[in-house]
């Protein structure tokens, strides 16, 4: 490609893409070393109590049975705290801790590692493990134990102006909304591959969204220097904010490592991903607003309840999309947590925000029939010049542009507003919409790149890329920096060795280690420019030339990238419209989302077809919840009863509408030097209530619970 072609923007193949498909990609439980042994994860079949005895004589006869781990003979981990006769746990307000005592704090809690020669002889073994326990009475029924919710540490209750003004208004609503458990689900089951050389040097092959935040626990946790402790975890199978912080398998694998003196691989079953790792957590939400009978906004209330575990206290952002979506002059929010017997939950793609926009896009829909007003009409009228939360002017907000273009390509003008009024054959017909925000933030990220004699540039960063495609738009920030062509770039990542980056999750990856990657390449330029000691901007740099001039094979730069003070003036946040269209059986209450079209503000887009790609996940995401997933928990017992993929039902490639994105893809003047904003998250956030209003549209029957199943509809 010729010199000084921009690259960001362009829809370049993913630079790994070969390897993936190929099969050269090492996953965590692809590494493989000598005398590797593998652990099999023994779990509690009680939801709460203690352990009175494990029987592990049979399993440790069995054939390849190097050694059966639990709290009784697991190794000292210095940074565990020890247990007390409380009966509050000491380490209340930290993550699980395996084997630290005998406890049980949930259902599937693991009990024992079975560590073995194959994973055929230890999951045979774990099968002969034998354990007793003393019961008690536990709760893991949300509804049951309200009076019972507590206020977050970092409470996010809010009020501006009147807390209860929406009554006093002359057209309001009122209702609850539900969210069910979501589990994550991702291709690639949770692993880890460990082994120790001596007492103090660590390696782990981990499934991770953030490889320093890995090494500092471990460090943390056995007392080591941070250097003494490599972690890599270059290629991760779908991860959604399940890999964002530490699991059991990882403090199993280590701790089995350490036992048996050798290489020891955990990965976790099917059935084990619903409850080590995190999960969506259920919301009941109530939520009013009203409004002058123009449409003009007067207050809104919404107040919310997730659940937690009882040993650790997990919040999210449900409430943030309220604060700051519409233009509102008071505005009540609440939030508080219920804690229950079951493992903590963990950020979930849209983290809070995608279940609190279910229930303010469904209101607003709700509104908007009350006031006999178009749904895109009430939005708009209620569009904010500023965010009013922060008093602070947007950084950038293309959010009626999302309106009126996504409303265009859509079509949206040919909408009969009344319910059950649109058919096609003996199906009805509806048409719904909805908005969403998330943050636009950044954080501090640093990156080095080296330019080599042969005029190749290697980017190395510890960033994490669990699917997005952030390597792939990392080589072409450089490359359009340097004015080099991507195939001239490489890029070696996801090394808790390399440079600094924030843990991928959050919508920032581009923004933060983007930035840091932009000012390692431009400074690296400058580099060559002072060695010439003449402007070369504006002709190509011929790097070999020079390298060669001065005697040099290689030349390398490293930044440290982080925030500007400005940013302090301003609010970052993306946008996303969401038309959508379903069919629905009059008579059956089968529900099929037929068109979707989502229009997304996320800044400049750095690379088209990854960012077509992500708002095809997050549709997936939101037909995925709003039609069919939930965990189902049999509260006698507090198990999941349908932890498998053919009970938890999500969407497979016949359940996919036709898709049409739209991106305004223009560049933010703040947030960074490309111009870019998060766009992971925001394609899901509001989704879930596009489709809902587009049930309501069709059928005239409004589910406030998700998920919307037949049975809603025809009862």
């Amino acid at each position: 490609m010729a010199p000084h072609e921009h690259f960001i923007g362009q829809p370049i193949n993913r630079v790994e893409g070969l390897d993936k498909v190929i099969g050269r990609a090492k996953y965590a439980a692809d590494y493989r070393f000598d005398h590797m042994a593998y652990g099999s994860v023994v779990t509690s079949t009680v939801t709460k109590g203690r352990i009175r005895s494990i029987d592990t004589r049979s399993a440790l006869q069995a054939p390849g049975v190097l050694s059966v781990l639990s709290h009784l003979n697991a190794p000292p981990v210095p940074g565990y705290l020890h247990s007390s006769t409380s009966a509050t746990p000491v380490f209340a307000g930290a993550e699980f801790k395996p084997f630290l005592d005998d406890r049980i704090h949930f259902n599937s809690q693991p009990v024992a590692l079975v560590i073995a020669a194959t994973i055929a002889q230890a999951e045979h073994a774990a099968s002969l493990v034998r354990v007793e326990y003393e019961t008690q009475d536990h709760q893991t029924d949300i509804h049951d134990n309200l009076s019972a919710a507590v206020i977050p540490p970092r409470s996010a209750d809010y009020t501006r102006g009147l807390p209860e003004a929406w009554k006093n208004a002359p057209v309001h609503v009122e209702a609850e909304y539900q969210t069910p458990w979501q589990v994550h689900n991702p291709i690639e089951p949770h692993a880890t591959t460990a082994y120790w050389e001596g007492d103090d040097k660590l390696f782990i092959f981990n499934k991770s969204q953030g490889v320093k935040t890995t090494r500092q626990q471990f460090a943390n946790y056995f007392k080591l220097k941070e250097e003494d402790v490599k972690v890599l975890s270059p290629f991760v199978g779908g991860a959604f904010g399940s890999s964002s912080r530490m699991w059991p398998q990882e403090m199993m694998a280590v701790m089995g490592a350490k036992i048996v003196g050798r290489p020891v691989q955990v990965a976790l079953q099917r059935t084990q991903v619903f409850n080590m790792v995190g999960y969506r957590p259920r919301s009941i939400q109530k939520y009013a607003i009203g409004a002058q009978t123009d449409g003009t906004l007067v207050g809104i209330s919404h107040l919310a309840w997730g659940n937690t575990s009882r040993y650790e206290q997990f919040s999210e952002r449900i409430l943030d999309p309220t604060k700051s979506m519409y233009a509102c002059p008071n505005v009540h929010t609440e939030y508080k947590l219920v804690p229950l017997d079951m493992s903590t939950p963990c950020p979930t793609r849209g983290p809070g925000e995608t279940s609190g926009s279910f229930a303010m896009e469904s209101a607003m829909d709700e509104l908007a029939y009350a006031l006999n007003m178009d749904p895109l009409s009430l939005r708009k009228k209620n569009f904010n010049a500023d965010d009013p939360m922060k008093q602070l002017p947007w950084s950038s907000n293309y959010l009626q542009e999302c309106y009126d273009r996504g409303a265009a390509k859509f079509g949206w003008e040919k909408r009969n507003p009344s319910p059950r009024s649109m058919r096609n054959g003996e199906m009805l017909v509806g048409w719904g919409m909805s908005a969403g925000i998330y943050k636009a933030e950044r954080a501090p990220a640093s990156a080095s790149i080296t330019m080599k004699a042969d005029g190749q540039a290697v980017i190395r960063c510890s960033v994490a890329d669990t699917g997005p495609g952030s390597i792939t738009i990392m080589t072409q920030i450089a490359a359009d920096v340097l004015d080099l062509s991507p195939e001239q770039v490489k890029i070696a990542w996801a090394d808790a060795d390399f440079p600094m980056a924030p843990p991928q999750y959050g919508s920032h990856t581009t923004a933060s280690t983007g930035s840091a990657v932009y000012d390692a390449a431009s400074a690296l330029k400058k580099k060559f420019i002072d060695l010439e000691a003449v402007s070369v901007q504006a002709r190509a740099i011929d790097y070999p030339g020079i390298l060669q001039k001065h005697g040099l094979t290689e030349l390398e730069a490293t930044a440290g990238s982080k925030p500007e003070p400005e940013l302090e003036k301003y609010s970052g946040k993306s946008f996303s419209v969401h038309f959508v269209e379903v069919e629905v059986h009059p008579l059956t209450g089968q529900v099929r989302v037929t068109r979707v079209l989502t229009a997304i503000d996320a800044g400049r887009v750095m690379n088209h077809k990854t960012a077509h790609s992500q708002v095809l996940g997050a549709v997936t995401w939101g037909i995925g919840i709003a039609l069919m997933e939930q965990g189902l928990i049999d509260h006698r017992y507090g198990r999941y009863i349908n932890n498998n993929l053919a009970d938890y039902h999500v969407p497979v490639h016949s359940d996919m509408p036709d898709i049409d994105v739209f991106f305004v893809d223009k560049p933010d003047p703040v947030l960074d030097p490309m111009g870019a904003k998060g766009l992971g998250e925001v394609g899901l956030i509001g989704l879930t209530a596009g489709i809902a209003n587009a049930v309501f549209h069709a059928t005239g029957k409004r589910i406030r619970e998700l998920p919307i199943t037949p049975d809603k509809l025809i009862s």
